[in-house]
């Protein structure tokens, strides 16, 4: 079992334990707890660059990848942030404006757009640029992403140190500015 394969089996073993203990919103607040654990620890292992492959290190790759993020602000999504990293990405994207938008795991329904087909844009574009640029063929992207609806303010403000300060905790960057692919829209004032 690799790393990835293992720390979703360790994922699921704690729901499954978590729903034996816990209900309503008890359970709620304990699974996005899990939730948010795991997602650091994911992160973690992705930051440290030995894992996968590292195409976003290309310019060029993270260039087409920055293009096709910044192509769907304003049609889905009012873009906030982001960060590509050598091999993932961060993106913080305010959909209040842009219909009724729901999670990745859960069904479309008529009238609603998921955060799913909106990946499924940036991922399906960018992946045939970048093996275009690579010159390679294949999947480019995981087919998993996480996604979480920001709850207030005080998280918002985390959410965008974490994004914006990833590259200089993973030792790319002494400052988050000098990172080439992060961003940061203006209405989200000096970090």
């Amino acid at each position: 079992m690799n790393a990835l394969e293992k720390m979703r089996s360790e994922r699921l073993l704690e729901e499954k334990s978590l729903a034996r203990r816990y209900q309503g919103t008890a359970l709620h607040a304990e699974l996005y707890k899990a939730q948010k654990r795991h997602f650091a620890r994911y992160d973690k292992w992705l930051d440290s660059g030995a894992h996968g492959p590292v195409w976003l290190r290309d310019a060029r790759v993270a260039n087409e990848v920055t293009k096709e993020i910044k192509r769907l602000h304003g049609e889905r999504y009012c873009l906030f942030s982001y960060c590509i990293m050598p091999n993932h990405v961060h993106l913080l994207v305010d959909t209040a404006d842009f219909g009724d938008v729901i999670l990745s795991d859960q069904p479309e329904k008529p009238g609603q757009s998921s955060l799913r087909e909106t990946m499924r844009l940036i991922k399906g574009r960018s992946a045939r640029s970048a093996n275009r640029i690579l010159q390679r063929s294949g999947r480019f992207w995981q087919d998993e992403s996480y996604d979480h609806f920001v709850r207030d303010e005080h998280e918002l403000e985390n959410i965008i140190r974490y994004i914006l300060y990833n590259p200089v905790v993973a030792g790319l960057a002494k400052n988050w500015q000098d990172w080439p692919f992060t961003y940061l829209s203006q209405e989200m004032g000096d970090w």
